[in-house]
């Protein structure tokens, strides 16, 4: 698993440079570029196409590409433990390749019911993907080198996000957009099906393991599995939290942008920007403070740090409201109070890169050899159930009249409650 002799230097650096961890780097950021065009470009195009039924399938789409990791996770973990990891790897890009040419056709002929079905399907291939992905990771690096290893994923996966998210919600709505989008897709999934063979090859971690066809029953044992092991079980469930408080802000800030600020598009591209960056160097730092170690001692104090500035950012968008908001990103620059908002909003996505990293190393150092890959997938599992979970309490809060702000300002207050739950757990570290 190693290069030969450590060089003085970054780590995190190395990294990057590494022929054992780059590609697997790469696949990441262009398959989440992928999905997150297509799902921007196809939210986009229901809302201007639907108009009164736009938001509802706006909803569904979501809905639809989340519902593969509630159902198929427990499938996907058992196949990434029982095949070798690199060859699943080639089997999702590929998959990915072929469901971003249907959906440059379903952009093109603009057929709703054709854009739902691939987004089923992109959830489909991202559930098969993520034990696959989270799984060799362990398999290329070595533990002191886990934390970094993590920290890099996120941030490609959040580069990926919010250019992607940008791409997919621009493009299509210029002259031709639905080609430009879709076979913009197509190359880039032709990219990382390419630099998904240059990930390493390696050996089964569980040739011998059973499949089980029965999803529900799979599912219900997974997780009990994962449970058992008191590091993953707070591994888990911590990581499922911070999904669901991401989903959260991620939900908002765009409302905060438009209802609060009296602002459009560029000022919500800003926002995610600034977010994207601050969760990249939060995800990098952790390496740096832990020095390769696998411990959860950064989760608490990133934890109070995230209700902070999630507090801290609602006051500040409500104050800048109050006094005439700020429309565009010249003005959120040319204002003290912009800056206010911009650096809380920093802040927070760094101390959001520093409480999940650590996390995500805990469960795969922690997890037995042979279920690495279904440990990720019990961690899919939980993850997906409380993002819905999520996502149905914003969308009631929202109907009973809660502004961004406020419901900021009790998920920063529900949040320091959870934090509070982890202390006990970084004092025992991770046995």
């Amino acid at each position: 698993m190693s290069d030969g002799p450590k060089p003085q230097g970054d780590a995190t650096l190395r990294l990057v440079a590494s022929r054992r961890f780059a590609p697997l780097l790469l696949t990441q950021m262009l398959v989440s570029f992928v999905d997150n065009l297509t799902k921007s470009a196809s939210g986009v195009l229901m809302l201007f196409t639907l108009k009164d039924g736009g938001p509802m399938m706006l909803a569904l789409g979501s809905g639809v590409f989340m519902l593969p990791y509630v159902f198929a996770s427990s499938l996907a973990g058992e196949l990434a433990d029982r095949f070798e990891k690199a060859r699943l790897l080639r089997i999702t890009q590929f998959t990915a390749l072929l469901l971003s040419v249907c959906g440059c056709a379903a952009l093109v002929t603009q057929n709703v019911a054709a854009q739902l079905i691939v987004l089923f399907g992109l959830g489909m291939q991202a559930t098969f993907f993520g034990p696959v992905k989270y799984g060799i990771l362990p398999e290329l690096l070595d533990e002191h080198e886990l934390v970094a290893g993590n920290g890099l994923i996120e941030a490609g996966t959040f580069i990926g996000i919010v250019t992607g998210t940008t791409v997919g919600s621009v493009l299509v709505m210029t002259s031709h957009g639905t080609w430009r989008s879709g076979g913009l897709a197509v190359l880039v999934a032709g990219g990382a099906v390419a630099s998904a063979y240059a990930v390493a090859r390696g050996r089964p971690a569980a040739p011998g393991l059973r499949i089980r066809w029965n999803l529900l029953a799979g599912t219900r044992d997974l997780v009990r599995q994962s449970f058992r092991i008191r590091p993953l079980r707070l591994s888990i469930l911590w990581l499922s939290w911070f999904w669901s408080l991401g989903l959260v802000v991620l939900s908002e800030v765009p409302v905060v942008a438009k209802d609060v600020l009296g602002g459009g598009e560029n000022t919500v591209t800003l926002l995610l920007a600034v977010f994207s960056v601050g969760v990249g160097i939060g995800s990098v730092l952790c390496a740096q403070l832990l020095h390769g170690a696998v411990s959860a001692r950064l989760v608490p104090p990133a934890g109070l740090a995230l209700s902070l500035f999630i507090a801290e950012f609602a006051t500040a968008s409500h104050s800048l409201g109050a006094a005439g908001g700020a429309a565009t990103p010249a003005m959120l620059l040319s204002s003290f109070g912009g800056w206010r908002l911009l650096v809380d909003l920093l802040l927070l996505a760094i101390a959001g890169g520093m409480f999940s990293v650590p996390l995500n190393a805990i469960l795969q150092a922690r997890s037995p050899v042979d279920a690495r890959a279904r440990m990720v997938a019990a961690n899919n599992v939980v993850n997906a159930v409380l993002m819905v979970a999520a996502a149905v309490l914003i969308a009631v809060l929202e109907r009973q009249g809660m502004t961004a702000t406020r419901i900021l300002w009790l998920t920063a207050a529900v949040n320091l409650a959870v934090t509070l739950t982890t202390l006990r757990f970084a004092r025992g570290n991770v046995n």
